[in-house]
Protein backbone atom coordinates (compact mmCIF):
# COMPACT_ATOMS: atom_id res chain seq x y z
CA UNK A 1 0.00 0.00 0.00
CA UNK A 2 1.36 3.59 -0.75
CA UNK A 3 1.54 6.38 1.80
CA UNK A 4 -0.29 9.99 1.55
CA UNK A 5 3.19 11.06 1.13
CA UNK A 6 4.55 9.18 -1.77
CA UNK A 7 1.69 9.70 -3.75
CA UNK A 8 1.85 13.00 -3.14
CA UNK A 9 5.48 13.13 -4.30
CA UNK A 10 4.06 11.48 -7.60
CA UNK A 11 1.77 13.47 -8.52
CA UNK A 12 4.17 16.97 -8.05
CA UNK A 13 7.12 15.37 -9.69
CA UNK A 14 4.57 14.13 -12.77
CA UNK A 15 3.03 18.12 -12.85
CA UNK A 16 6.66 18.89 -12.73
CA UNK A 17 7.51 17.20 -15.39
CA UNK A 18 4.64 18.77 -17.78
CA UNK A 19 5.99 21.90 -16.97
CA UNK A 20 4.02 25.37 -17.50
CA UNK A 21 1.26 25.17 -19.74
CA UNK A 22 1.44 26.77 -23.39
CA UNK A 23 -0.50 29.70 -24.39
CA UNK A 24 -4.27 28.07 -24.40
CA UNK A 25 -5.32 30.94 -27.00
CA UNK A 26 -3.97 31.46 -30.83
CA UNK A 27 -2.98 35.00 -31.26
CA UNK A 28 -2.35 36.14 -27.13
CA UNK A 29 1.36 36.57 -25.99
CA UNK A 30 0.81 35.26 -22.68
CA UNK A 31 -2.25 32.81 -20.76
CA UNK A 32 -4.02 36.49 -19.23
CA UNK A 33 -6.53 36.36 -16.72
CA UNK A 34 -9.66 38.22 -17.27
CA UNK A 35 -10.24 41.42 -15.38
CA UNK A 36 -13.82 41.97 -14.49
CA UNK A 37 -16.50 43.69 -16.07
CA UNK A 38 -20.20 43.57 -15.62
CA UNK A 39 -20.72 39.76 -15.13
CA UNK A 40 -17.94 39.34 -12.38
CA UNK A 41 -13.91 38.62 -12.53
CA UNK A 42 -12.22 36.00 -13.95
CA UNK A 43 -9.21 34.81 -11.43
CA UNK A 44 -9.93 31.43 -9.09
CA UNK A 45 -12.05 32.31 -6.24
CA UNK A 46 -14.15 35.58 -7.64
CA UNK A 47 -17.57 35.81 -5.62
CA UNK A 48 -20.50 34.89 -8.11
CA UNK A 49 -23.41 35.82 -6.51
CA UNK A 50 -23.96 33.71 -4.22
CA UNK A 51 -20.81 31.00 -4.57
CA UNK A 52 -16.91 31.45 -5.49
CA UNK A 53 -15.49 31.07 -8.98
CA UNK A 54 -14.24 27.35 -9.55
CA UNK A 55 -11.95 28.02 -12.39
CA UNK A 56 -9.87 30.82 -14.37
CA UNK A 57 -10.98 32.24 -16.76
CA UNK A 58 -7.98 33.12 -20.34
CA UNK A 59 -8.88 35.82 -22.21
CA UNK A 60 -9.20 34.54 -26.28
CA UNK A 61 -11.04 35.97 -28.77
CA UNK A 62 -14.46 34.38 -29.89
CA UNK A 63 -13.90 32.34 -32.73
CA UNK A 64 -9.66 32.10 -31.99
CA UNK A 65 -8.21 28.28 -31.68
CA UNK A 66 -7.65 27.24 -28.48
CA UNK A 67 -4.66 24.59 -27.85
CA UNK A 68 -4.43 21.93 -25.58
CA UNK A 69 -2.70 23.24 -22.60
CA UNK A 70 -0.54 19.73 -21.84
CA UNK A 71 -0.13 16.68 -23.31
CA UNK A 72 -2.83 13.87 -22.18
CA UNK A 73 -6.16 11.90 -22.82
CA UNK A 74 -9.67 14.40 -23.92
CA UNK A 75 -12.06 11.90 -21.89
CA UNK A 76 -14.96 13.17 -22.56
CA UNK A 77 -17.29 16.51 -23.06
CA UNK A 78 -18.08 19.04 -20.70
CA UNK A 79 -20.97 21.10 -20.35
CA UNK A 80 -20.81 24.26 -18.08
CA UNK A 81 -24.98 24.36 -18.58
CA UNK A 82 -27.92 22.86 -17.66
CA UNK A 83 -29.84 24.56 -20.66
CA UNK A 84 -28.78 24.78 -24.42
CA UNK A 85 -27.22 28.07 -25.28
CA UNK A 86 -24.94 29.03 -28.34
CA UNK A 87 -21.65 28.30 -25.38
CA UNK A 88 -22.45 25.36 -23.79
CA UNK A 89 -19.84 23.02 -24.65
CA UNK A 90 -16.24 22.19 -23.49
CA UNK A 91 -14.00 19.27 -22.71
CA UNK A 92 -12.57 17.37 -19.48
CA UNK A 93 -8.78 16.87 -20.64
CA UNK A 94 -6.29 14.64 -18.28
CA UNK A 95 -2.56 14.04 -18.05
CA UNK A 96 0.78 14.76 -17.04
CA UNK A 97 -0.62 15.29 -13.03
CA UNK A 98 -3.73 17.24 -14.13
CA UNK A 99 -7.04 17.11 -15.17
CA UNK A 100 -8.97 20.43 -16.13
CA UNK A 101 -12.27 20.84 -17.42
CA UNK A 102 -11.84 23.61 -20.59
CA UNK A 103 -15.58 25.31 -21.27
CA UNK A 104 -16.94 27.22 -23.99
CA UNK A 105 -14.86 25.70 -26.85
CA UNK A 106 -16.27 24.01 -29.98
CA UNK A 107 -13.59 20.84 -29.91
CA UNK A 108 -12.04 18.89 -32.64
CA UNK A 109 -13.01 15.93 -30.75
CA UNK A 110 -14.49 14.56 -27.62
CA UNK A 111 -12.48 11.58 -26.87
CA UNK A 112 -8.67 10.42 -27.42
CA UNK A 113 -5.20 11.73 -27.25
CA UNK A 114 -4.02 15.05 -27.70
CA UNK A 115 -0.27 16.61 -27.61
CA UNK A 116 0.63 19.85 -25.55
CA UNK A 117 0.06 22.68 -28.06
CA UNK A 118 -1.95 21.29 -30.10
CA UNK A 119 -5.53 22.53 -31.77
CA UNK A 120 -8.09 21.51 -29.24
CA UNK A 121 -10.93 23.50 -30.42
CA UNK A 122 -12.31 26.75 -31.27
CA UNK A 123 -13.59 29.70 -29.03
CA UNK A 124 -17.35 29.78 -29.34
CA UNK A 125 -19.16 33.31 -29.45
CA UNK A 126 -19.33 34.51 -25.76
CA UNK A 127 -20.41 37.23 -27.10
CA UNK A 128 -24.32 36.35 -28.09
CA UNK A 129 -24.88 34.70 -24.76
CA UNK A 130 -23.20 37.48 -22.55
CA UNK A 131 -23.04 40.86 -24.44
CA UNK A 132 -20.11 42.97 -23.87
CA UNK A 133 -18.01 40.15 -21.64
CA UNK A 134 -14.66 39.80 -22.15
CA UNK A 135 -13.98 36.81 -24.43
CA UNK A 136 -12.62 33.82 -22.53
CA UNK A 137 -11.63 29.96 -21.90
CA UNK A 138 -12.93 28.67 -18.51
CA UNK A 139 -10.31 26.55 -17.35
CA UNK A 140 -11.08 24.36 -14.00
CA UNK A 141 -9.79 22.02 -12.45
CA UNK A 142 -11.09 18.57 -11.61
CA UNK A 143 -10.52 18.49 -8.24
CA UNK A 144 -11.63 22.35 -7.62
CA UNK A 145 -8.33 23.44 -6.62
CA UNK A 146 -6.90 26.77 -8.34
CA UNK A 147 -4.90 26.14 -11.78
CA UNK A 148 -3.96 29.85 -11.92
CA UNK A 149 -0.20 28.50 -11.09
CA UNK A 150 0.05 26.73 -14.33
CA UNK A 151 -0.96 29.13 -16.67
Amino acid sequence: MFSATLLLSVALLSTALAGPWVNICAGTSSNQIRTCDSYGCGQYSAQRNQRHHLGVDVLCSDGSVVYAPFTGMIVGQEKPYKNKNAINNGVRLSGRGFCVKIFYIKPIKYKGSIKKGEKLGTLLPLQKVYPGIQSHVHIESCDSSDPTAYL
